[in-house]
């Protein structure tokens, strides 16, 4: 389903938070995850099984990763660096972690919108010295909430989506209702569209330019229920973008019109691809 320019500025309008929690606000969203919210959910910690959300450091050149992080020994335990016996092993990794490749946070002055940062703030006070407002520093502490985990291959009973396939509003609150779990205030939001279990059987492709994701008309409900960060097998936007004149329309919504973080290229979401 395409939208037009001025739909996508309607909705935009919409779900814009700017100055809901002040002139000078930076956490966004982030404020409803309240100190009750974030001890409710570690008390619905059972097994205690800890997963991962992170990709391993891909430092392969590939279709879907075409910026592989650099990786080299700097020392090794055999060097000898006058300490005797004793010998230490160092390395160096370097990586351009917003790509396809890496599983990354979004800030919220990552995205740009008609010259402007979430909550109104100036793009250009992103500079060569880095952010100096809305930088990722905010949740230097972590993000810890309850994590909703919504299926929607598992909905339309298909391994996953094919890329260019829209996620809509409708498939969000009918993988809810399936699971068994109520979207609300403060929680961290996880949408499986089957995007690693497609790359683990069928091999890479360029994700960049084809993928499935969010069709943006499905953020109206994450504002109304509150969620606070969007997290997702791929980087929650539909490739290529049906949306007119804007290429990355999910992370526009999300980073800039609702103050809403997003983590990018989240395995977790697909628990069947690595089995």
């Amino acid at each position: 389903m395409d939208v037009t320019a001025a739909e996508f500025k309607a909705l935009f309008e919409t779900v814009r938070s700017w100055g809901r929690w002040g002139a000078d606000d930076e956490l966004g969203a982030l404020n409803l995850l309240t100190p009750d919210r974030i001890a409710a959910a570690a008390a619905l910690v059972r097994s205690g099984v800890v997963v991962s959300l992170s990709l391993p450091m891909s430092t392969g050149i590939s279709p879907d990763c075409p910026n592989p992080a650099e990786f080299h020994m700097t020392q090794r335990n055999d060097a000898d660096v006058g300490l005797g016996e004793m010998g230490f092993a160092k390395d160096f990794i370097g990586v351009d972690y917003h790509s396809d490749g890496h599983t990354h946070i979004d800030a919220l002055c990552h995205v740009a919108y008609e010259g402007r940062l979430y909550n109104g703030v100036a793009a250009d006070t992103v500079t060569d010295d880095g952010a100096a407002d809305e930088a990722i520093a905010l949740v230097k502490d972590g993000l810890v909430g309850r994590g909703v985990l919504l299926d929607i291959p598992r909905k339309r009973g298909v391994p996953w989506l094919e890329p260019g396939e829209h996620v809509f509003g409708e498939d969000l609150e009918g993988a809810a209702r399936d699971q068994g779990v109520e979207i609300g205030a403060g929680d961290i939001m996880f949408v499986r569209t089957g995007h690693s279990r497609r790359l683990a059987e069928l091999g890479p492709w360029d994700t960049a330019s084809s993928k499935a994701g969010l069709h943006p008309t499905a953020m109206g409900l994450l504002a109304e229920r509150g969620v606070v960060a969007l997290g997702c097998d791929g980087n929650s936007d539909t490739a290529p973008s049906t949306t007119e004149g804007v290429a990355f329309p999910i992370h526009v919504l999300a980073l800039n019109a609702m103050g809403v973080l997003l983590l990018d290229c989240q395995p977790a979401c697909d628990p069947v691809a690595h089995d």
